[in-house]
């Protein structure tokens, strides 16, 4: 019998596609897995962003890691409520994503609110200095922001916390 956790270790191999060296545990968007006695597999996940265009894309490399492995009663639902929350995701992940050259999200103590997001102290992942500067509050995907390392110069992504 295929249990949960099961079903959990095949998605560690399905990535988030803007930001591969995630999975799409590390990223936090899976809510739930539940197997049933007959097999059938049921899998709840989560936006990073209302609208977020990648989910399309998950639902399907969710869909075909688990065709690959011989499953075939597959059910996978978005659940918008709770909205997700860079909280749940993994220190693993936090820990690839600076490794990947993107810093990982503030932890929500520090200023992770509209008001005070150019003041936020974000390091540079590659220098891990905190002597860095806002260039834009989008970057290569909504769920980032473009930053400048005043240090080592280099220009690099912040995944925002939200």
């Amino acid at each position: 019998m295929v249990t949960d956790a099961d079903i959990r270790s095949l998605l560690e191999d399905v990535k988030d596609p803007e930001v591969p060296v995630l999975s799409i545990l590390d990223l936090g968007i899976v809510r739930n897995v539940t197997v049933t006695p007959d097999g059938a597999i049921s899998i709840v996940i989560t936006p990073t962003y209302s609208g977020c265009p990648a989910m399309d894309v998950i639902s399907m490399d969710i869909r075909l890691r688990l065709l690959e492995k011989g499953h075939r009663n597959i059910a996978i639902t978005q659940q918008l409520s709770p909205a997700w929350t860079t909280d749940w995701m993994s220190a693993e992940g936090r820990e690839k994503l600076r490794a990947f050259g993107i810093a990982p999200p503030n932890p929500k103590q520090q200023f992770c609110h509209e008001e005070m997001f150019a003041d936020e102290a974000v390091a540079c992942p590659r220098c891990q200095s905190h002597h860095t500067e806002l260039i834009s509050r989008f970057g290569s995907t909504a769920c980032k922001a473009m930053y400048r390392c005043l240090d080592c110069h280099e220009a690099f992504d912040y995944f925002k916390c939200h």
